[in-house]
Formats: C-alpha cells, structure tokens, sequence
C-alpha cells in the first residue's frame, strides 16, 4: 500500500519552514452539548465487502461491521470521497452508503475529499484526470462543484455529516501544481471553494483542514498562519499522527497544546493506528512489519489498545477542551484478495490488515472496545 511510504521523507521537503493564528470562530456543537468524537475510517469497508470481507463480533458471531463498530461504542465513521478513481469505490455513490448505514446504527459521519482520483497525502496531491485541462478559476469551481455535488447527495439521502475535511493531509497543499505549498494563495483559493462548499450546502457542519505529522508543530504553524492570512474560512484542524512515524507523544501534545492557544479552534486526531501482529493475511507486504515499531511497544493486541489510550489521552488534555475526538484509519480494511490498495490495479494488496481493529478471521479485537470506551 504505496500510500504510506512518502510520509515522512515528503513531510519535510513539502513543507520547509513555518511560522500561525485563527480563522472563523467552530459552529456550535450539532448536538448541543460536547462530546468526545470516537471514531474510525472505513473508507474501505464497501469494497471489502464486494470481495468476501466478513467481520464478527469479539465473541465470534457474524455481523454487520457498521453495526458492530456502533456496538462498541464508536459514535462516527470517516470516509474518503475520490473524484474519478480507476475502480469506482470511494466515491460518492459509497459515501452515501456508508452515511446511512453509519445513521442507522445512530453514528455520525466524517466526510473527508481528496480531490484526487487517487490516495492524496504529504508525498502526492495527483490533480484528478478530468480536471487536468481547467484554468486556475475552473479548477476552483470544480472543487466547489464536486464538493457541493457529494454533500448535496448526502443531505437528499437524509445523511448530514457534521465534519467535512476539505482536503486531505495538505502539508504540501493539494491538487498540483495549481495549489502546491509554493502557491500559497492559490492553495488557499481551492481550500476556500471546498469550505464555501461545504457553508453552501451544510451550513451547521464543521470544515476541517487536515495535515500529517501530528508532532511537527512547525510545519502546522506554516500552514495554518498561511490559511488565515489568505482568509481559508474552516471552522477546525485535523491531525494524522501515527507513534512509530511520528514521533513522541510529548511532541503531538506540545503541537495540539500549541494549536489550541495559537487558534482556539477545535482539533480532532482523525489518523491513528498501531499494528496487533506482524504477521501478513494475503500476502502482500505490510507496510510495518517491524515487530517492535515503537521501542518497547511490540506489535500486539494489548499494545495497540495501549495507543488508543495514551493518544486519547494526549487529545483529551488540550487545553480549554478543545481537543475534540480520535479516528482508527481503515479500521475494517483486512486482508481480502481483490481489494487492494491501488485503484488502478485489481492485482495489489492490502498493506494494513495488521493495523485494523478486526483480526485475520475478521474477529474484532480488544482495540476496538478500546476505542468506543474512550
């Protein structure tokens, strides 16, 4: 699963350095009242799924996934919506769906846009095929359009999700080169379509800028300084922060307690994981097989609900309970022969069934209630 493997030679380079500060003031809470997001990616569950995934309960018995997840105790899925993607998951025709079975089981729901046809994160932006001849003011409306065009679907299906992440995992910026990190206005020219999108059409939900490197406070003074000097009106920030590349938990702490005091904006963790083995169920390469990816910490059931808690724990002490919520990424992705990481190519595997929250028979591990006790 090529997607990984950028994260943290591209970090660095995409970014530079960096210096901050606030933008809108957070929509009040859709509930009223404050709660504390526990939450999971299932982006590809739906394609799981198609392929033969079957997922069970801790005690064994066959289920529903969504259903199971909402049994635990989780309260919102995440979902990521590709514009044009070579196998047609992960668009909005999935979305959709996960947004009403995550309904039915009373969960919210994370809607995350890529704007890629492919995986989107710190080493890659890939503009979407279809919009590869649009001037700069056309490729705005494309953004906008195809943002509206997903959340309109989802508010007609009677699903409104109450976060939208506008962009994903944009160190470096998002759909290159037009809004590259060297591009900076322009960069926050598309990040605004998304957002205005999303006030257009759901105007009670939260937008959420997202970055990797949950640790690297530079990098986020950069670009969050840079998104409210050109005016990005997003309500929230979101962070990825994976312990064995990442960095320390002191380092994620100081970078959220920095964030809350710099923007006072709502910060939600929504990439997390830890691998439960080192073993491999399709065999395809994992893409951490190191049996101890954190000194001390080796790869194991109790050790990956240990990082579910000590992460929690870190979001949770934000100062001024701004710390709002935890997603396990690709909780429900294991190993099935067909569902592969590449859109592309029916051929490639699945590099992360170590780190779902369901084991090799699709049994949910101890994690998994972890997660929905937080």
């Amino acid at each position: 699963m090529k997607r990984r493997t950028a994260l943290t030679a591209a970090g660095a380079a995409a970014i530079g350095a960096a210096t901050a500060s606030s933008a809108a003031a957070a929509p009040t809470q859709r509930s009223g009242k404050a709660r504390f997001v526990r939450g999971a990616d299932i982006s590809g569950l739906i394609k799981n799924e198609d392929y033969g995934a079957v997922y069970r309960r801790a005690d064994g018995r066959r289920g529903d996934a969504v259903k199971i997840l909402a049994e635990n105790g989780l309260n919102c899925i995440r979902a990521k919506v590709w514009v044009d993607p070579a196998d047609g998951y992960n668009t909005k025709t999935q979305v959709v769906e996960l947004g009403r079975r995550a309904k039915r089981a009373g969960m919210d729901l994370l809607v995350d846009f890529h704007y890629s046809d492919t995986w989107a994160d710190p080493g890659k932006q890939y503009k979407p095929a279809a919009w590869a001849g649009l001037g700069f003011a056309d490729l705005k409306t494309a953004v906008y359009e195809h943002t509206a065009d997903v959340l309109g679907a989802l508010k007609r299906a009677g699903v409104e999700p109450g976060l939208v992440q506008v962009g994903n995992e944009t160190n470096g910026g998002l759909i290159w080169p037009d809004g590259r990190w060297d591009q900076l206005e322009q960069m926050a020219g598309l990040l605004t379509a998304g957002c205005d999108a999303v006030a257009d059409v759901l105007p009670k939900a939260q937008t959420i800028l997202h970055l990797a490197e949950g640790g690297n406070s530079g990098a986020f003074q950069w670009f969050f300084d840079n998104a409210v000097a050109n005016g990005v009106p997003f309500h929230a920030i979101g962070a990825s922060f994976y312990p064995y590349w990442h960095g320390e938990l002191a380092g994620l702490a100081a970078n959220l307690n920095d964030l809350a005091g710099r923007y006072g904006k709502p910060l939600y963790l929504v990439e997390t994981a830890y691998p439960f083995t080192t073993g491999d169920s399709d065999g395809f390469a994992n893409i951490m097989t190191d049996p101890e990816p954190v000194a001390g910490f080796p790869s194991s059931p109790e050790n990956q609900s240990y990082w579910i808690t000590a992460i929690a724990d870190v979001v949770k002490a934000v100062p001024n309970g701004l710390g709002k919520g935890l997603f396990w990424w690709e909780a429900t992705w294991t190993g099935v022969a067909g569902a592969g990481w590449d859109p592309a190519d029916p051929a490639s595997g699945n590099g992360w069934e170590n780190q779902a929250l369901f084991d090799f028979d699709g049994k949910a591990l101890p994690g998994l209630r972890t997660l929905g006790t937080l």
